[in-house]
Order: C-alpha cells, then sequence, then structure tokens
C-alpha cells in the first residue's frame, strides 16, 4: 500500500475522500462476488469502503455495491469477516518476511535485548498471553522509547503467531526497523483501523 498511500479515493459509502490507506477496495470476481482486494492491486473496477467494519456492514446493508458498479451483484453474509481475516492474513504473512529479514524477534529474552540495545518500532504481545508479563515489556518498551514511538500488536493470539512465524508458544515479539517491519505496522494498523 505505500505506492497508494498519496492517492485520494472516495467511499462510495460516505461519499468523503480520503488517502487510498484510509479505505479498502472491492471488487467483482468472475463469479459474480464482491470480494475484498486488500493490497487494491487487483486489474478491475472498485468500488472503495472507508476502513471499518461498520462502514462494509452498511455497504452491504444499503446495496451500496450493486449501485456503484450499476449491475447486480453477490454479496456475501460474511464480507464483514471476510475482510478481517483477509487484513489479519496479510499482516500475519507480513510478520512472517520480516522474521526472515531479521527485523522481527521472538521471545522474552530477545525482546528485552532489541528494546535495549537497538530500539523497536512494534511491539507484539499475544492476546491470550499473561497480562502482567505483557504490562512488563510494554513499560520497558515506554521506558526506553523517545515519546512511546513504537506500536502495539495485542490482538492476535499465540497460535496465530506461532503458525506465521514458525515457533511454538509465541507470546512476546519485537520489530526492528527495516523495510519488512515497518510494512508489518502499516498492516497492523489497518487491521487495528478496521477492527476499531
Amino acid at each position: 500500500m505505500k505506492e497508494k498511500k498519496s492517492l485520494l479515493r472516495q467511499c462510495a459509502l460516505t461519499k468523503e475522500t480520503k488517502q487510498a490507506n484510509e479505505l479498502i477496495r472491492f471488487v467483482l470476481s468472475p463469479d459474480n462476488m464482491i470480494v475484498p482486494d486488500i493490497d487494491a492491486k487487483a486489474d478491475a473496477r472498485g468500488v472503495w469502503i472507508s476502513l471499518s467494519k461498520q462502514a462494509v456492514a452498511e455497504a452491504v446493508k444499503k446495496n451500496i455495491f450493486a449501485h456503484s458498479l450499476k449491475q447486480k451483484v453477490n454479496v456475501s453474509e460474511d464480507l464483514v469477516q471476510l475482510v478481517h481475516l483477509r487484513l489479519e492474513k496479510r499482516l500475519l504473512g507480513s510478520l512472517g518476511l520480516a522474521r526472515k529479514a531479521g527485523q522481527l524477534t521472538i521471545g522474552g529474552a530477545k525482546v528485552r535485548s532489541s528494546i535495549e540495545k537497538t530500539g523497536i518500532i512494534a511491539l507484539i504481545s499475544a492476546k491470550d498471553g499473561a497480562q502482567d508479563g505483557k504490562n512488563k515489556m510494554i513499560g520497558m518498551a515506554k521506558a526506553k522509547s523517545e515519546q512511546n514511538s513504537f506500536i502495539q500488536i495485542d490482538f492476535l493470539n499465540s497460535k496465530q503467531l506461532s503458525l506465521a512465524l514458525g515457533q511454538e508458544n509465541v507470546i512476546h515479539g519485537a520489530l526492528i526497523n527495516g523495510a519488512a517491519a515497518k510494512s508489518a505496522v502499516e498492516r497492523a494498523k489497518r487491521l487495528a483501523q478496521y477492527n476499531k
């Protein structure tokens, strides 16, 4: 989405003009289904909707997709959840790429070391991890970070993180500065915005 940031698009639901990264694009599949085009790269006419569950749900309810495309379309009852799953899948994939690029560390000791030595751009905590351990990591990261200049990714569970990162029982992780890590941060921000 980096190249899309400067593009302005109009939300078909609200008619507001926003940055493309504040919207989600939908396209028509060959079988006439509305599907999310998470990376906005599909070679098809698209419908842009504000990046939120409520906006997507309202667009479905008000038949915005058919109106915008000026034709009958099929819309899945679980489109809101499908968007969530696709955003989550992209985030998990980008975390895996960041790990391969050496820009993601996992495990309590390694995360603490990253916070102390190199600084981090994101702190990852499994949502099903112990709150006490998460609080300690957050406190340490805040103490070392200038103006709390890191984000917290705390909406994935340990099983999801473990599968994405090829390790068992992943509870803590940290992203350090680099292109792959920044991409993961942007995907995390999009997922968090969608779920607000």
